[in-house]
Order: structure tokens, then sequence, then C-alpha cells
């Protein structure tokens, strides 16, 4: 008898189109540039590169990183004070290894942010009380009243987004800046400072990074998830003097993160002006795109606004109460993915609003306007 036909199970399909936040135009990616660069730092790594590695990163991108954000950010950047990394998670972990060694309880964290992050600092034994938001950024004069967690130190550092608050999109006000330095002077505490879009500002020059205030108080991680891509895997600490030692002692004694040829060939992509060139290059791509969704919601949707600074690679667009979860439903059925506000609310503070967190960077060219009509239609 003939064999059976094989059975066909339906093929389950992702969206036709993505607006989700967090990603960068990965089309975007500069191929030709990223090779050149990978060629001249092939061509001219020494022997030694192809070894185990120094824990703290090819000293090549550490001294061209320290010129880079002190020149682009306002970092204090000794290029002994830095530490490569795989990425911002890969960087928070460390963090929060060297927290809980320090017997240090809780790190306070934003109402809203990645629950990623919180897990991770729960996972190294460590309780995220939340600070509230509004207008003029997280309340950082709330650090001091924290409830107290079982133990002597209490909340002993703090995980902040202070050029543009993610998800909310705001920027932290410079008498906000002030009293987490002050905070930090006063109790021995640290400013965790995730930069992570920190290049991207389209209404006026970048703001410095926290960093700057105090580098003895804030430990500052930076990547270049956002900037160039994500698999990449390459971030960078910048931190305090005290703490360089205790990070080293939980990365362990060998580079194993990241690859040492990737560093080299960031190393001299930033070197030789191409990593400028390419951030000036994607502001205006994301500028462009960010100003096509205001004036279609103007147009198409005139009773949504667009809350949050003129930066990064997203926007939070206001919906009328209660109507979230109906209108990120309706954009499923038109293949449509979305992200609601209320996603990134932390446990214990209840979202205050209904909003999408729109990526407008993330499609590329070719699917961003059927993108920008999906969205319209399912819009109150």
């Amino acid at each position: 008898p003939a064999p059976a036909a094989p059975r066909t199970r339906p093929v389950r399909r992702g969206p036709a189109y993505s607006l989700m936040p967090g990603t960068p135009d990965l089309a975007a990616f500069p191929r030709a540039q990223w090779l050149t660069a990978a060629r001249r730092a092939l061509t001219a790594a020494p022997h030694e590169a192809f070894g185990y590695g120094d824990p703290r990163g090819r000293i090549e991108l550490r001294t061209v990183l320290a010129d880079y954000l002190a020149r682009a950010r306002g970092v204090y950047a000794d290029p002994g004070r830095i530490v490569v990394c795989a990425g911002f998670v890969h960087g928070l972990t460390l963090l929060g290894k060297v927290l809980a060694a320090r017997r240090v309880r809780a790190v306070a964290t934003e109402s809203y942010g990645l629950d990623m992050h919180r897990d991770l600092l729960t996972g190294a034994g460590l309780r995220t009380p939340a600070l509230a938001l509004d207008a003029r950024g997280t309340r950082t004069e709330d650090l001091a009243g924290l409830p107290d967690p079982a133990g002597a130190r209490g909340v002993g550092a703090v995980l902040l987004t202070p050029a543009h608050q993610f998800p909310t999109g705001v920027a932290l006000h410079p008498d906000r800046r002030a009293a987490a330095v002050d905070w930090a002077r006063g109790t021995g505490g640290l400013i965790l400072e995730d930069d992570y879009d920190g290049e991207f500002r389209y209404d006026r020059q970048p703001v410095g990074a926290l960093q700057g205030l105090d580098p003895e108080r804030v430990a500052y991680v930076g990547t270049a998830s956002k900037s160039l891509a994500p698999g990449l895997r390459l971030g960078w600490l910048v931190l305090p003097d005290e703490l360089v030692g205790e990070v080293l002692a939980a990365k362990g004694e060998a580079e194993w993160a990241s690859s040492a040829l990737d560093q080299l060939t960031l190393a001299e992509f930033i070197a030789s002006g191409a990593y400028d060139r390419h951030v000036r290059s994607m502001r205006l791509r994301y500028r462009r795109r960010r100003d096509q969704l205001v004036e279609a919601l103007a147009e198409r949707a005139p009773g949504i606004s667009v809350t949050g600074i003129a930066a990064g690679l997203h926007a939070v667009l206001e919906l009328p109460p209660g109507t979230e979860r109906s209108v990120i439903e309706a954009a499923a059925w038109q293949g449509l993915a979305v992200e609601g506000l209320s996603r990134f609310a932390h446990p214990s503070a209840p979202p205050e609003r209904d909003a999408l967190v729109v990526g407008y960077a993330t499609p590329p060219d070719s699917a961003w306007t059927g993108a920008l009509d999906a969205l319209c239609r399912v819009l109150p």
C-alpha cells in the first residue's frame, strides 16, 4: 500500500509588521564599513589577541572608548576604569553580583522599566523597590524615604535611565540628577546609569551622562546594541575606581564574553570616524521616522498625542482610559506587533495610564509605510 501522506501542521506566521520597542533598524547595519574595519583590525592584531585575553577587554577598545565617551557623552572614562561586557544584561549581572557581595539589600528601580532587569537583580538576592515617575523624570528625591528592607544597609543603589527614561521617554530634570548624586554621596550609595540610547536626541544636543557629575558614585553602562546592533554583544562598564577589582573578580580571570576580534573591529570602527558617521546617519533616519509618525497621527488619529522628548528609538502614544488592551488586540488582527505601556510597570506600582510604546526604528524601510498604516487603522 502507498505510504500515508504526512500530516501537515499549520504554519504559525509571525506578525507582518513590528513596532516593538528596543531594537534598531537592523537592515541599516553598516556591513561594508564594518567589514573594512574588521580587515584592518585583523591585519594589525597582535598575536596575543588570539589568546584568552584580559578580563577588562582589549586595551585598544578601552582606549578609544575613553576618548569617545568623554567627547560624546561627557563621561570621565580612563581606560583603567572600563570593563568590556557582552551588553547591558551582562553588565547589570556583574554589578548585581558585586552589590550582593557587599551585602546591599535593595536596588531602587524606576516604576516603569524592563522586568528582565528587575529579575536579574532579584536573582542576585536584591530587592527592587520602585521610584515614582512624573513629567520631570524619576523622583530621585524619594530615594531616602524608600522602605528599608530587612537588613542594615537597605537601599544601596539605584538603577536609572537619565538621558531618556525607558519606556516613558522623559529626561531626568537637572534638579533630580543632582538629588540622585547627593543621595549617593550622603549614603555611600551607587547609581547604575543605563545610557542605552543617549546619542539619539533630535530636538537639541544630547544631554551629557549623569556619570560626569560624580564618577566615583556612578557606574555607567553603555552598549552598541542601539547604535549598531544587539547581535554584536558588545557593551562597556565605566566604573568607580573602588569597583573595578570587584567587577573583574565577578567576571572571571579571562575574557570569555566578547570576541577579541569584534572588540578590535569596534575599536577600529570608532577610531576611523566610521562610528560617528553612522550615528549621525541613524540620527537623521530615526528623526525622520519620528516626524513621520507624529505627522501621520496628527492627520489620521488627531486624538492621540505623542509624549516624551524627541529622542531615542521609541515614542509613547497616549490612549483613552481603558483602551490599551483592545488596541493591542486590534493591532494583532492587523498583523501588527505593538507593546502597551502597562507591560513595563513595576509590580508594586500599578499602571497609571493607557498608552502604546511604539518602536519606530524597528521596521526596515520597505515595511515602514505598511506598519504606520496598520497602526493608524487601530488607534481610537
